[in-house]
């Protein structure tokens, strides 16, 4: 028997060795998973600086509404390429900068509950149910908390490989029973963007907006060797290659919004002293949107709640 088929034979014999051991076991034990841990993003500090800061006046409550996914980006196997859940990013990012916020994104609970307090059915005492006629939660005028502002927006690009570059190379003995190698190391860019606007929720007025950008890099490195010829061959492989997740990078998005849209309420300086304009990327950023006008009567200015 030839040597390339004895190892062939003992691979695959091992394989059903392994493969009839698994199959008698009753349950696979689970590969041990890695610890939960905190989600920040490079803005998390930022948001919590202004939290942890005290404002002069009292903060205004603000909502969520959609922040939805515009790109039209689809795959037939994996659905959506971008997250569907931006609006929780931003919930979350209003937390961080300490701003009060209410539900406006899913009132299916409280739709239920009201509907279930109209009808005398929702109490805060069940088991009294059946011996108090007034055991049931009373509905009053004015009970749910109205926002002051509210947040919506989309992801509104997606371009993908907007930048590319990589080099291939093959060496080796021209013989074919000799040696040769390869290598193959790519690197590329996309970028994603989002707009957000602030909206009085009285007037229905849009104080501010934003529009930002991110870059997602990845990069991929392959080495390959190959030796022997017809008779008896090897050959061996290896790489490593990484990409910067593309849904953290729309949570950056979402908190480098929120953080923009909000910070005002704080004041220039608390803003610019948890996150400098040096510290951009680009430097100081563009002129504001928003009218003075439009600031003025929100009760927003460029150094703090009027």
């Amino acid at each position: 028997m030839r040597p390339m088929k004895r190892w062939m034979l003992l691979l695959a014999s091992t394989c059903l060795l392994a493969g009839q051991a698994q199959a008698g076991d009753l349950y696979a034990k689970p590969i041990n998973e890695a610890p939960a841990t905190r989600n920040p993003t490079g803005y998390t500090d930022a948001l919590v600086c202004l939290a942890q800061a005290r404002p002069h006046t009292p903060l205004p409550r603000i909502a969520v509404g959609r922040i939805a996914d515009y790109t039209g980006k689809v795959e037939f196997e994996t659905g959506a390429r971008i997250s569907q859940g931006a609006s929780l990013f931003a919930i979350t990012a209003l937390g961080k900068a300490g701003f009060p916020v209410v539900e406006r994104l899913d009132n299916t609970v409280a739709e239920i509950e009201l509907n279930y307090a109209r009808q005398h059915l929702l109490s805060d005492n069940p088991e009294r149910a059946g011996r108090d006629a007034n055991n049931f939660r009373r509905i009053y005028a004015g009970q749910i908390a109205g926002s002051s502002y509210y947040i919506v927006g989309g992801i509104t690009e997606l371009n993908t490989n907007i930048a590319s570059s990589g080099v291939n190379a093959t060496a080796g003995s021209k013989d074919t029973d000799g040696v040769r190698g390869g290598i193959n190391a790519q690197r590329f860019v996309m970028n994603v963007a989002m707009d957000l606007r602030l909206v009085n929720s009285r007037t229905q007025e849009v104080v501010d907006m934003v529009s930002y950008q991110k870059q997602v890099r990845g990069a991929s490195f392959d080495l390959g060797l190959t030796a022997g010829g017809d008779k008896n061959a090897a050959a061996l492989s290896g790489g490593r290659g990484a990409m910067e997740p593309l849904q953290a990078a729309v949570r950056t998005l979402v908190e480098r919004g929120v953080f923009e849209l909000t910070a005002n309420f704080y004041g220039q300086d608390l803003k610019q002293g948890c996150l400098p304009p040096e510290a951009e990327p680009e430097g100081p950023p563009p002129p504001r949107y928003a009218s003075a006008r439009a600031l003025a009567q929100n009760g927003v200015s460029r150094g703090a709640i009027q």
